[in-house]
């Protein structure tokens, strides 16, 4: 059994628990360090420094692999707002793939959405008289960098807010804004690997409260 922390990362907050200072400027930012006191544990995957939502941490290096490993391919789903009102085609076209830089994306699923309930963002999305905002729901299952931020770009309508809500069978659900909950989860027997060599999948176990 290992544990598994569930962590909502508020915006601009730097997914590691030390600011490297590459951004140049003058104060250091936000990290996990600055929220989370449990010793030993490392993030499975990143989540950008201005989105927002699921972070999974972990001192399990199996784990870890089995969340963050692209060729594993867990899926994540995001709550996007959009500028504009997004339209079909552009939801068709985000689920189909789309073209960037470095390739196609791969068949996504996104549906447009009414506007979750969720905590205040600080600061604010900038507000528009003239200019209408949509959300939808985005879930792809690969992680090309600010892959969902150039994917909404790419088809018209450019990100505004985005939030991650799951990870696989992990949500936000229950979790305001920079707080965490840990589970147990079930570890790959003996931290073994497949035949094809990839690391066995765990499964959610029970929850309790940190």
């Amino acid at each position: 059994m290992a544990e598994l922390v569930l962590f909502n990362k508020p915006f601009q907050v730097l997914s590691q628990f030390t600011d490297d200072g590459v951004s140049g400027g003058d104060s250091p930012r936000a990290t996990l360090a600055d929220y989370l006191r449990i010793p030993g544990i490392y993030p499975a995957g990143r989540l950008d420094y201005d989105s927002e939502g699921l972070l999974l941490l972990t001192s399990e290096g199996p784990l870890q692999h089995r969340i963050a490993s692209p060729s594993l391919k867990m899926p994540k789903t995001y709550w996007v707002q959009v500028e504009g009102d997004i339209t079909e085609d552009a939801l068709k076209h985000l689920a189909a793939g789309v073209q960037l830089k470095d390739g196609l994306t791969r068949p996504a699923k996104a549906t447009g959405i009414a506007a979750p309930v969720v905590w205040p963002r600080v600061p604010p999305v900038r507000h528009r008289e003239t200019v209408p905002t949509s959300w939808i729901e985005l879930t792809i299952t690969e992680g090309k960098n600010r892959q969902v931020r150039r994917m909404t770009a790419a088809v018209g309508f450019p990100t505004l807010r985005l939030i991650r809500y799951r990870i696989g069978d992990w949500t936000l659900e229950g979790l305001d804004s920079g707080a965490h909950r840990t589970v147990t989860v079930n570890l790959p027997a003996s931290a073994k690997t497949t035949r094809r060599g990839k690391v066995a999948g765990a499964r959610p176990g029970r929850n309790r409260r940190s």
